[in-house]
């Protein structure tokens, strides 16, 4: 892989991702992160979500506010990301605050989801315990019954959207014999500090 200077870097962290977003136009999965928490004791937790959006305000994802990661994220307020574009060998890390984005734009996503992903978010009681699959089968029907054929499909009032908003970025950029090149940005002085890690 080539090697990633200090000179090849943007001063916004946001132009840089968008660059490499870019870049990672062919990779299967490309919006796959995983997001980092803690629960209310500090203990770690992780899943894989979809990044759904980014701009100079944050990273966007979109999920039922009544799941365990929303519960940590609104008690914590603060959470992780990591995208991982494996075919570039390259990887992008987030720190930050995070807050719920406003309905108007959990409304706008909500409507651009297939119908199958609308009737799911109101059958599924993510992170609680089900007896059976045929439960949650029942719950997908009273939802398909609820909305008919081919009504509108509302969002639904404990679902929407997060924004994870940087106080540190990380470009990490694969190399031979693990010495990577790892450049951070970090908020300070009313703009970005980027540094180079050590791998």
């Amino acid at each position: 892989m080539p090697r990633l200077d200090r000179d090849d870097l943007v001063g916004d962290p946001f132009k840089q991702f968008a660059a490499w977003w870019s870049d990672a136009e062919d990779v299967p999965l490309r919006s796959a992160m995983t997001l980092a928490t803690v629960d209310s004791e500090g203990c770690p937790d992780a899943r894989m979500v979809l990044l759904k959006g980014f701009s100079s305000n944050g990273f966007r994802f979109f999920t039922n506010y009544e799941s365990a990661k929303a519960v940590q994220l609104d008690t914590a307020g603060h959470a992780a990301l990591i995208v991982y574009w494996r075919e570039l060998d390259r990887q992008v890390r987030v720190r930050g605050a995070v807050e719920r984005l406003g309905a108007e734009d959990s409304d706008e996503y909500f409507a651009s989801r297939p119908r199958d992903s609308q009737l799911g978010a109101w059958a599924s009681p993510q992170s609680r315990p089900l007896r059976d699959r045929a439960e949650l089968d029942s719950r997908l029907a009273e939802s398909e019954e609820r909305f008919g054929c081919d009504g509108e499909v509302s969002r639904p009032p404990h679902w929407g959207g997060y924004r994870v908003v940087p106080d540190i970025v990380e470009f990490w950029q694969g190399q031979v014999g693990r010495l990577h090149d790892r450049f951070t940005y970090s908020r300070g002085g009313g703009g970005w500090q980027i540094e180079r890690l050590g791998p």
